[in-house]
């Protein structure tokens, strides 16, 4: 089932380059002109290959342009310093194991193979993902959030691949993963129903997502108030709160095997109501 997991060795290389890539943006420097050599690329993206001499991407190396952090479907958009450096920490703390780690046991339960996780944030997943998984390629627009889960991905005997950072424009061939990972991302893509088709593109015939996601809850006055926190959570949180899970779902080129609705205790319930279950290629 693996296709070229990259070895321990190379992880750790990988987190190097992570570690000098975020640099290079702390710096506010830009990425080099001209041509670019393969040691070029070797010091600033962690996107371009497999880490094992085999190029990402199926073969292809992304665009300049689509490195930046927070751009989507290659078109810039501004980033500043809250949304680039405050936000992942908030997510990463809102996120964390204690609040989150049961949820993410259960979702992670049953993965297998070459995994595609999209919105890999600061690895949050990583601890909980069982020894049958050969490789995470995952997916995340943020530099602040890739280095923040460099120890994670550093403790893990499961090799990672940080490979690209738009979900709605994925750089693999058809039919390329085992399984995929989507937990708490949908809410904050763009155009989340592309990602979902781009996610069942490159999943194997029969190959299952998993996924927990907050969205749109069935009580009338609890969606009042999703609607009318949504302006303030996306300059907070970077997405909506009444996201219409099933009907994305639905709409897709996936078919849902397993759905669990239901309000996560703990919580507001307006950010609580969760979709979590298994869609199939």
């Amino acid at each position: 089932m693996s296709r070229g997991a990259p070895g321990t060795v190379e992880k750790v290389r990988c987190a190097t380059i992570i570690g000098r890539w975020d640099a290079v943006f702390s710096r506010g420097a830009r990425i080099p002109s001209g041509p670019v050599s393969d040691t070029t690329w070797a010091h600033t993206n962690v996107t371009a290959c497999d880490f094992n001499g085999v190029p990402g991407a199926g073969g292809r190396r992304p665009s300049r342009r689509s490195l930046v952090p927070g751009c989507h479907g290659g078109q810039p958009s501004p980033v500043g310093f809250y949304s680039e450096h405050l936000r992942p920490r908030l997510h990463t703390l809102a996120l964390s194991e204690k609040t989150t780690g049961e949820v993410r046991r259960r979702v992670c339960a049953g993965l297998a193979g070459d995994v595609l996780e999209i919105g890999m944030g600061s690895a949050l997943n990583q601890p909980h993902l069982p020894a049958a998984v050969t490789g995470v390629w995952g997916i995340e627009p943020s530099a602040t959030a890739i280095r923040l889960g460099v120890e994670r991905r550093a403790a893990s005997t499961i090799p990672v691949v940080v490979a690209g950072d738009d979900a709605q424009t994925l750089p693999f061939p058809d039919d390329r993963f085992d399984a995929a990972l989507c937990t708490w991302v949908l809410c904050g893509i763009p155009d989340a129903g592309a990602a979902l088709a781009e996610v069942a593109r490159v999943l194997k015939p029969g190959a299952t997502l998993h996924f927990v996601e907050h969205g749109l809850a069935p009580d009338p006055g609890v969606v009042r108030w999703q609607r009318r926190g949504n302006r303030i959570n996306r300059v907070v949180s970077g997405c909506v709160l009444d996201n219409d899970v099933r009907s994305l779902l639905a709409a897709s080129p996936l078919t849902v095997t397993e759905l669990d609705e239901h309000y996560e205790k703990g919580g507001p319930k307006a950010a609580a109501f969760m979709y979590e279950g298994r869609a199939t290629a």
